[in-house]
C-alpha cells in the first residue's frame, strides 16, 4: 500500500516525527495511523534508552508559584546541548515538571532516591513514576522520554525543591 503526504503530514502533526520516520513507520504499519504513531512511540522510548548515558550539562531552572503564592517549586532539568536547552519543548517540559512538583509534591526524583522509611507509596513518592498532571494514563518518566524522543538528546530531572507556606 502506497502512503500518501496527506497521512504522512497527519502522523507528523500528532507525533512531531521527521518527515522519512512517519512514511516507515506508516508502510510498516499498512498505512494505519494509530498503529504507525505506536510504532515511533516506541522507536522514541528505544532511542531514549540509547541517550541515557550520556552527559546532560545544560539545561533549565524553572520556577512556578501557583496562584495566590501560596505554594511554589523549582527544577532543575539537564539536557545535552543549550541548543536544546533553548526549544519550546524542553521549556513547556520544564514549566509542566515545575507544576507537577508544586500540585504532587513529590520527596525523591527516583525510586533509588525514596528513603527506606517512606510510607507513601512510590507512585505518590517518586516524580518519576507519578501519573502526570495534565494527562493522568501516562507516568512523568514517559512524558519526558517522549520529549527526549522529539528532541534527540538526553534529558534528566536533577533536582526538585517544593515550597508551601507556613510549612
Amino acid at each position: 500500500m502506497a502512503v500518501t503526504a496527506e497521512q504522512v503530514k497527519e502522523l507528523r502533526e500528532r507525533t512531531h516525527a521527521g518527515v522519512m520516520e512517519c512514511k516507515n513507520a506508516l508502510e510498516e504499519a499498512g498505512g494505519d495511523i494509530a498503529k504507525a504513531a505506536e510504532i515511533l512511540k516506541e522507536r522514541g522510548l528505544a532511542l531514549a534508552e540509547k541517550r541515557s548515558d550520556r552527559e546532560t550539562s545544560q539545561g533549565l531552572v524553572e520556577c512556578y508559584v501557583h496562584a495566590g503564592g501560596r505554594i511554589g517549586s523549582m527544577v532543575e532539568v539537564n539536557c545535552e546541548t543549550d541548543f536544546v536547552a533553548l526549544t519550546d519543548e524542553f521549556k513547556m517540559l520544564a514549566h509542566d515538571l515545575a507544576m507537577q512538583v508544586a500540585a504532587t509534591g513529590p520527596i525523591a526524583i527516583t525510586a533509588e532516591e525514596l528513603p527506606d522509611d517512606t510510607e507513601e507509596a512510590p507512585e505518590e513518592a517518586v516524580l518519576l513514576l507519578q501519573p502526570f498532571i495534565k494527562d493522568a494514563s501516562r507516568t512523568v518518566d514517559e512524558v519526558v522520554k517522549e520529549v527526549i524522543a522529539k528532541t534527540g538528546e538526553n534529558i534528566r530531572v536533577t533536582r526538585i525543591s517544593r515550597f508551601e507556606l507556613g510549612q
